[in-house]
This record gives structure tokens, sequence and C-alpha cells, in this order.
């Protein structure tokens, strides 16, 4: 069997101690097997132990080999599409129900640390900066529609206040949100993977499904083993690949990348972003970026429709980041990485069930550090008899890409590359 490890990424390099679990090699059985071992899997998993379920999460490669171990690391709240978006396509009911949840995943990571005592270098604040006054405009009416929903913990920076925040000239605004932030999300998945453990929890390594037998339990199959289960969460997102083909067909794998630099001394650190705010901008194709605990700058942007990388990822995003921070053009990059993330029509995660017995929960979309987590408290309800919540995200339909699964990558690639000339042009 070969065995997959970490890409070569800045957090697989600086990564808390985790044991290499072993493959699945028997016949086991549980009450909720889980499959994929990132944040959705594994907050589904720690939510189940917590109210007594004997849980087994199998995960084909390393835990957080995915997007979980190689995003962005922002806490970024709400969803891809806000609640404007929902209630002009779904109705003001299914808004309510959907924007009392928005601000919740980032609350439930900070439980998570506080709890377990998770170290991944948590920090607090982020802020969404405007290119443009157009994008600024935006913004003042972002405030206004969280502000609506319950989340104040936010301000307004004009052109010159957000300079003292970033040093940079590019941006014409920002909108700070208080109760967003950043972590190492890699060390962060680890931390509870840990803590399903240390629940009776059991995760399994190297130990990818290759097949889903259906029935009043389910069988999960291994290369050399089977779970047999009353309910299966299925959280594979970009990964899970073609093994359940209702998901795949509703869902598309998209790559982005980023880079980490070397070490800024503190000096350095302080004056480019002195509050240590994550920072995202408001294009249509965004660029992302923060610092890390040991004063690093992790940069990234760029969407690759239907997943994979470019051939060069630091000469790639090094362009990016010199647009933005052109005192940075003489500093060394030490990674470079990618991955995918899932994205879908709607932009808005597919919450839902297969039978009786098998959930699912994918397409975050590109907001997932904070959706994934919310997931995982919301199947532990619903596998309590309390699915209310959950149900609100799984009434939203699951459309089907334009052009079906050959055309879906150009059709999407060119209504992107639409939205990104109006980004260039300014309107």
């Amino acid at each position: 069997m070969s065995v997959i490890e970490h890409t070569t990424s800045y957090y697989a390099a600086s990564a808390n101690p985790s044991p290499k679990r072993d493959a699945l090699q028997d016949s086991v059985t549980a009450d909720v097997a889980v499959i994929g071992g990132g944040f959705s899997g594994i907050s589904s998993a720690l939510h189940l132990a917590e109210k007594g379920f004997k849980v087994v999460v199998l995960e084909g490669a390393r835990i957080g080999w995915g997007a979980s171990g190689r995003n962005g690391g922002q806490i970024v709240n709400s969803y891809s599409r806000d609640m404007d978006v929902i209630e002009k396509m779904y109705g003001v009911d299914t808004a309510k129900a959907l924007g009392s949840m928005a601000f919740e995943g980032g609350d439930i990571i900070r439980e998570r640390i506080k709890t377990y005592n998770i170290d991944c270098d948590l920090k607090s604040g982020g802020i969404f900066a405007a290119v443009t006054a157009k994008q600024f405009k935006g913004l003042e009416e972002h405030k206004a529609l969280w502000e609506r929903y319950g989340h104040t913990d936010l301000e307004l920076l004009d052109k010159s206040a957000v300079r003292q925040e970033v040093q940079t000239d590019r941006y014409e605004g920002a909108l700070l949100d208080k109760r967003s932030g950043h972590i190492h999300p890699l060390n962060l998945v680890l931390g509870q993977a840990a803590a399903v453990e240390s629940l009776g929890g059991t995760i399994y390594e190297q130990s990818k499904v290759l097949r889903v037998e259906e029935g009043e339990k389910v069988k999960l199959f291994t290369e050399n083993g089977s779970v047999t289960a009353n309910y299966v969460v299925v959280t594979g997102n970009a990964y899970l690949g073609n093994l359940i083909p209702k998901l795949a067909s509703r869902s598309m794998p998209c790559g982005t990348q980023m880079i980490a630099t070397a070490p800024l001394t503190d000096e350095q650190a302080k004056a480019l972003i002195p509050s240590d705010y994550c920072v995202e901008d408001c294009n249509y194709l965004l660029d992302y970026f923060r610092l890390t605990g040991d004063n690093r700058l992790i940069y990234g942007g760029g969407v690759n429709y239907g997943g994979g990388d470019p051939d060069d990822i630091k000469q790639f995003i090094r362009k990016k980041m010199i647009k933005t921070f052109p005192q940075l053009a003489n500093l060394e990059i030490d990674y470079g990485w990618g991955g995918d993330f899932l994205l879908t029509m709607s932009r808005l995660p597919q919450f839902g069930r297969i039978g009786s017995n098998i959930y699912y929960m994918q397409g975050y979309s590109g907001h997932g550090v904070c959706s994934t987590h919310l997931a995982g408290r919301l199947v532990s309800e619903a596998l309590t008899q309390q699915a209310e919540r959950f149900d609100a995200f799984a009434a939203l339909p699951h459309l089907p890409f334009p052009g079906g699964h050959t055309l879906r990558v150009p059709f999407t690639a060119m209504g992107a590359w639409f939205y990104a000339l109006r980004d260039k042009l300014g309107v």
C-alpha cells in the first residue's frame, strides 16, 4: 500500500507533533463512520464523540491532508454568498435561518481551542480591503447587512485608516471584522483529532474508502478492511472523487495557491500589518494574506477551475504579493503550495441525506474554515433528533453547473474572467 504524506507546505513543515495512525486492517463496527479527516470530518467526529457516539474516522491520507491543512488560515464569517443574496434567491425565512448561524463557526473554533488547549497561533481580527471606491461602498452595505443579522463588532476604515493597518497604498478603504481572526489550520485540525481520540473515537489514516454499501446499516470498504455503521457522514469534499456520483455531479474542485516568505524581523512584521490582522481583498478573484506565528507572510490568490496548480506557484503568487507590497520584492519565498477546494453552483454549502442514514456536507466554495466547524455541530444535532438547523441547509437546491461535467470548467472560467475584468476596470 502506498503511503500519502502531507504536501510540502509551510503548515506541514511547522506542524505540531502528531502520530502516524494505522491503516484499517480489519472489519470493525461503529455508531457513526466518518469519511474524511479534514475540518468537516473531524469537527463532526468531535461533536458526536462528545455526545457519546462510538465514532470511526476513515482518512485516505493524513489528518488535514486536503484543504483543511493547506488553506489561508483565515476565520472569515458567513458564507461565500451572503444573506442579501440568500434573501433574493431563497426568501427571507431561509435567509433568517442561515443568518442565525452565519457567525457561529468562528465561535466554535475558539471554543475548541480553549477547551482542548490547542496550540494553533490563534489571532484576532480580519480586514476586508476595498481595491476601488465602488468596493468600499459595497463594504458600507456589507456592514449594515451583518449588523441587521446581529454582528455589530465591525468598523469601517477609510483610506487613511486602512493604511495604518496594512502597509500598502493599494486600498481605498476596508471593513474591520473584530470577530474574525486567523490560525495555523493544520495544527487546529490535528488538535481536534487528538481530542476525538481522547474521547474514545478511532481514526484510521491511509484508509481511503473505495466502496459504500447502503442498507439498514452502511458498510464502507477500504483496501484492507471495512466499517459497518448505523450512520455515515461523508465529508471528502474536493478529494472525495467519484465515490458517490450524486455528490460529484453537483460540485467542482478548484485549485488555489499560496506562498510563505522567509521570516520577517519583528520590526518588519509590525510595520507591515501592525495589529496582526488577516486580510482579504474584495475582488472576485481575491488575494488574501496574513502573518504567521513566526512572522512569515502567507500570501495566496488565484483559482484554477477543475483543480490543480500552475507550473511555478512561487512565481505566480509572488507577482501578486509584490503588487500589494512592492517593498517585499527582495524577500525570499521559502514555501509554495496549492490545494483544491470544492465549488458549488450556488456558492453555498450542500448538506443532505442519502437514504435515511448517510449524511453529507460539502462545497463550502472557499469559505470552509468556519462553515466546516458549523457543519460538524449541525450533523451531530441531526443525529440526536434535532435536525431543524441541518435541514435549513439541506432544503437548498443543489444546482448543476451549466454544460454538465464536460463544460462546467470552461463555462465557470468564462464567468470568472468576466468578473475579474470588472474588478480591473473598477465597474
